[in-house]
């Protein structure tokens, strides 16, 4: 079967700090994420599983019913990951024309996820990555846990369309893709005609994205073959941001 994606360029675990100083995102490899994170990919693939068990995303403004999420808040400070109360999630309409300005409370991440050891240990690495970009600091973060799928024909990823997120950094980590085809990711120069235009399909490879530098999105999927109208694409979103949480008074 022909590949119906076009693989990344990926970068070399050591050349990290410096590609993404240099063009503003990068993306690794799973067996690069593990190395760098400590996460081994055996912890990681035992997150798999609950991106199964994910509720409909009851705000999509298109009416659609392809994307289901969970959603939590954590701080990263001082080599400790610490969880905050349960809270919505929020955008102006700057940086998400379709569902900016609304306050989206989704279900949270399960405590079988928050109980893994590799949970707290891959957004210490996420932090890390930050501080040495932007200096050290304490990060507030976000996860989302994304499922988008094809039972009405068509899934989109990302329904605002090419954007910034207004945050520090964000990260796209592939979870699975089943059955279908599409989901291109493409990255340009927030500033200029610059990009790279790729699909992510090994699971737990990821895309790190300097925000202020670079906007992004992903094109819809389809099932790839008529007879699995059920296909699906997993990833697990993760945004840090300095200073603040969008829309929340500080907590620092």
């Amino acid at each position: 079967m022909i590949p119906s994606f076009s693989p990344p360029s990926l970068v070399q675990p050591d050349t990290l700090g410096t590609v993404l100083q240099r063009q503003g995102y990068a993306v690794l490899d799973a067996r690069s994420v593990s190395a760098l994170s400590g996460c081994s990919a055996q912890d990681l693939a035992a997150l798999a599983p609950l991106w199964a068990d994910l509720p409909p995303d009851a705000f999509l403004k298109d009416g659609g019913r392809y994307r289901r999420r969970r959603h939590a808040s954590f701080v990263v400070r001082d080599a400790q990951v610490t969880l905050v109360p349960h809270r919505a999630h929020w955008q102006p309409v700057e940086y998400n024309a379709l569902h900016g300005g609304m306050e989206r409370l989704f279900e949270p991440l399960l405590p079988q996820m928050l109980a893994q050891p590799v949970w707290p240990q891959l957004l210490l690495w996420l932090g890390a990555v930050c501080s040495s970009l932007k200096g050290v600091q304490p990060w507030f973060v976000e996860a989302h846990q994304f499922r988008i799928d094809t039972t009405d024909g068509i899934g989109r990823p990302t329904p605002e369309g090419a954007h910034r997120d207004g945050v520090t950094m964000v990260a796209v980590f592939m979870v699975d893709r089943v059955g279908v085809k599409g989901g291109e990711t493409r990255v340009f120069d927030a500033d200029g005609p610059n990009g790279q235009r790729f699909t992510l399909s090994e699971p737990w490879s990821v895309l790190l994205l300097d925000d202020a530098r670079v906007i992004h999105e992903s094109t819809p999927i389809q099932p790839l073959l008529p007879s699995t109208p059920d296909g699906h694409r997993d990833t697990l979103v993760v945004t840090l941001r300095a200073t603040d949480f969008q829309g929340n008074k500080s907590i620092t």
